[in-house]
């Protein structure tokens, strides 16, 4: 079960990443979601995404 929170998240962050305030919103609605575990590796794909989207690395602030 706590796969598929982790799926939707990344899921839902994809969907919003057109709004980087949406985007942070998601965000920080996932840190209360996810499990410690998840959050690492949640972090790892942001990474990944956002080297994609140069314009939602100011939101990984909110994970730091």
């Amino acid at each position: 079960m706590p796969r598929m929170i982790y799926d939707y998240t990344k899921n839902v962050l994809e969907r919003v990443s057109f709004d980087p305030k949406l985007f942070v919103k998601e965000l920080r609605k996932a840190l209360k979601a996810l499990l410690p575990y998840e959050l690492e590796m949640l972090k790892k794909w942001l990474d990944y995404f956002t080297n994609q989207k140069p314009e939602l690395k100011p939101c990984l602030t909110v994970i730091q």
